[in-house]
């Protein structure tokens, strides 16, 4: 089947669906072009222009070097470091030129359309010089195809025959042809992305579905959105087959029958495979896939999402009703997380525009994404710590090359996307930033002026003449009553309250103004699994204060170019330590008060408990940057804080002590953790057993540990009881340091062994390798620390 359509001019607008039978029918809502809404002077506008210097600021030569190297050609310079030349090589050049195009929609002006020309010219040489339409930086990339080809294929959750995570790496080179075709009209580019969607057809051509659904065990990113995308581009349908071969069953599946089975999976594999489902339900018309994409949706949002609409910890999804882990842990909401949270809640809104849509989009593009870029310099934050007292680092363009930064070049060049929607007689206004937009079909312009959310009101100007309904978002967080609506002076009533769109149709006039009133309150909001934790949020902005719970301490916020750089690996404040809310009770919002000539900043007098806790205020988390900082607080009344800090303080001093002794540590089976400590492997699997990730292996596996110090004198291994009886050696540095034959300790809890460990060099490496018997199985290992003595 062939159906022809135009080229999309972005990635939402024009959006029509195709059934079934191949009839179009267009969405109920779209999007306009990033190259008909221009932003005003405002926060979003000042991340947008920090982002645009940071862009500018990458070598295009270094980010072509692994393509170049790939097919053979002379490199102008060296590849990056960091995760450009330790197996993920090439996926930053993907994110590069859909940041380019996404900028160059969004600003215009010549250097970023010649940038953007040039580096698909130079890609293009590398495409011809493969000869097959292959395209990509992936190391010994040619081999590995080859083999996965002729149906042989090892694949766990993040490597396909031991190479990093490839389809999710060449997704984003798809993605950039895609975007440099969709934003900035680059022929080429669209040329070139048809023919790598020819190269996996034929690649996958004899794998059966089984292998392919193995494959799709390892993250491959949303290869099956942009090969949809690739149909609709084209109208013919093999694509759009390649694209539902790409899609996870396993994920897809109890999705769409509305179970959820999300507990321990890598939170930002998925993501981007529902956003696939969705696209290809939006082409297709099948509601398997689109049903699958609201229920992970709703279950994300309502069950995994904290304050700043950020979910995940350590990168996987959480147990919904245990959130412990996001103040006990480091590795908080991941960036990449909420911008794809961020572009599905995007696609789910026009199909159907709820405001929670935008109540979202609006909460995490505050809270999350602008708070994740460095004012200034623009470097991007991987983890957002809500631990309290801890704090984020952030990448430089010369160094750190992780996913969050190829996100984060993308995110702050399309945050014109969602302000406006229409229909073809209704605009949506749903965002109120700052911005001016052209509805060309109208012949209507439209100025949005406001000081949003430092002045808690919006304007917007109409210049033309047509008549269609304007629907403003009532947000959830505007007491029902309070939204108030002026047209040309007169006060409007609204007719719709709090979660609703408030419609005023009319033959709108050049010069006629809408003016909003959008009241804001300062509230609680607790912790989603309703534990004693809160965070204060003024309308939709989260609070935060900053916090030095050390005397004169010097913490580096720029992030180096070790592998685990993207971790802010500082001192751990202890929980116990906290500042924290003491009240008689929970009602004591009205004693946070607002601090005279500074907007959004609240003093709390008497109710904060801590260190320094008189001088703390609380600030728009967005603005909070090379800090310590606390957004999650803990409450107590005054007869019960000692009890509460004490009780903490004992809950965590095993824990804290531990990390004292640990060198070292890896978490078996988890993407980052394993990748970071050179894990290898034949025979390996890994899993997750009831939220606990796993790895063994029926041959052998092995990781790299550091021991700087030379301190090393103990390894701790964790096991299951329910891996009782299996039998494997353990071998360090290629000596045998035990042969083990795991036992049933009582109960259903993960325990451990040590193992003595002889001294080593300082600075020596530790190769930890795990051997099975014959007819046995190496692990179940469920941890693995390195400690001194």
């Amino acid at each position: 089947m062939r159906f022809l359509l135009r080229p999309m001019r972005s990635l939402f607008s024009g959006m029509l669906t195709l059934s079934l039978c191949g009839a179009l029918h267009a969405a109920p809502a779209q999007l306009f072009p990033l190259s008909d809404v221009r932003l005003g002077a405002g926060p979003f506008l000042e991340a947008q222009n920090t982002d645009r210097a940071y862009l500018l600021a990458l070598d295009p030569d270094k980010l072509l070097a692994p393509f170049q190297r790939e097919a053979g050609l002379p490199l102008a310079k060296p590849s990056y470091g960091n995760w450009e030349s330790s197996g993920l090589d090439g996926h930053m050049g993907g994110h590069y030129l859909s940041a380019l195009a996404l900028m160059h929609a969004s600003t215009g002006g010549p250097e970023l359309l010649a940038r953007l020309n040039k580096f698909v010219a130079a890609l293009k040489l590398c495409q011809e010089k493969n000869g097959n339409g292959y395209l990509g930086g992936i190391p010994g990339g040619s081999e590995v195809w080859q083999a996965i080809a002729r149906g042989t294929m090892r694949a766990d959750n993040f490597s396909v025959n031991g190479k990093w995570v490839p389809w999710y790496n060449l997704h984003k080179t798809y993605a950039g042809l895609r975007d440099a075709y969709m934003y900035a009209g680059n022929e080429d580019a669209r040329a070139m992305l048809i023919a790598l969607s020819d190269w996996a057809l034929k690649l996958s051509a004899q794998l059966s579905p089984e292998q392919m659904q193995a494959m799709l065990r390892a993250e491959h990113g949303g290869m099956n959105e942009v090969l949809a995308d690739v149909a609709r581009m084209t109208g013919d349908d093999k694509y759009m087959v390649l694209a539902r071969r790409f899609s996870h069953q396993a994920v897809l599946d109890p999705l769409a029958r509305g179970e959820d089975r999300l507990t321990g999976l890598h939170a930002n594999t998925q993501i981007p495979k529902v956003i696939g489902f969705k696209r290809i339900g939006d082409l297709t018309g099948e509601r398997r896939m689109l049903d699958a994409a609201r229920f992970f949706w709703q279950t994300v949002h309502d069950k995994r999402t904290v304050a700043i609409g950020g979910n995940s910890v350590k990168e996987h999804f959480h147990d919904e009703n245990d959130f412990s882990s996001m103040v006990g842990e480091v590795e908080g909401p991941e960036t990449c997380n909420t911008y794809n949270m961020i572009k599905l809640s995007g696609m789910l809104f026009l199909d159907d525009q709820q405001v929670q849509y935008g109540d979202y989009i609006e909460r995490a593009l505050y809270n999350h994404i602008l708070a994740s870029q460095r004012p200034k310099t623009g470097g991007f934050a991987y983890f957002t710590p809500l631990r309290p007292n801890h704090y984020r680092v952030y990448s430089q363009p010369d160094q750190a090359m992780w996913c969050c930064v190829g996100s984060g070049i993308e995110s702050h060049a399309r945050h014109g996307e969602f302000i406006y929607a229409h229909a073809p007689d209704t605009l949506f206004v749903n965002l109120f930033i700052a911005s001016t937009l052209d509805w060309r079909a109208k012949n209507v312009r439209l100025t949005q002026s406001t000081r949003f959310p430092d002045q808690a009101s919006s304007r917007i100007t109409v210049d033309g003449d047509a008549r269609f309904a304007m629907k403003i978002r009532y947000p959830r967080w505007v007491a029902r009553g309070a939204l108030q609506l002026r047209v040309n002076g007169k006060r409007i009533k609204a007719a719709g309250g709090p979660g609703e769109y408030i419609s005023v149709e009319r033959r709108w006039r050049k010069g006629d103004v809408v003016d909003i009133s959008l009241p804001m309150t300062t509230r609680l909001e607790q912790m989603p699994d309703q534990s004693n934790y809160y965070a204060v949020l003024h309308g939709p902005i989260v609070l935060a204060a900053k916090t030095a719970p050390f005397a004169n301490e010097k913490l580096n916020f720029l992030a180096d170019d070790s592998r685990m750089g993207h971790i802010a690996q500082g001192p751990v404040c202890p929980l116990g330590a906290a500042p924290m809310f003491v009240s008689d009770t929970r009602q004591f919002m009205h004693r946070f008060k607002p601090v005279p000539g500074q907007p959004l900043t609240f003093a709390a007098p008497g109710l904060i408990r801590g260190l320094h806790a008189e001088s703390l205020r609380l600030i728009p988390f967005f603005r909070l940057h090379e800090s310590r900082y606390t957004m999650y607080w803990p409450y107590a009344t005054p007869a019960n804080a000692d009890l509460l800090q004490a009780a903490t303080a004992k809950a965590e001093a095993e824990r804290i002590a531990l990390d004292a002794r640990t060198i070292d540590q890896v978490a078996p089976g988890q993407q980052q953790p394993e990748s970071d400590h050179a894990f290898k492997g034949e025979g390996a699997d890994a899993g997750v057993n009831q939220g606990r990730h796993w790895r063994h292996a029926s041959g052998w596996f092995s990781y790299e540990l550091k021991d700087p110090g030379g301190e090393a004198r103990v390894l701790r291994l964790s096991y299951s009881p329910g891996d009782a009886g299996r039998r494997f050696e353990i071998v360090v540095n290629g000596r045998r340091i035990a042969d083990v034959t795991l036992g049933a300790p009582e109960g259903d809890e993960i325990y451990t062994v040590d193992y003595a460990l002889a001294p080593a060099a300082p600075g020596a490496k530790l190769v930890v390798k795990l051997v099975a018997h014959p007819g046995s199985i190496a692990g179940g290992l469920y941890g693995l620390r390195l400690l001194r003595q």
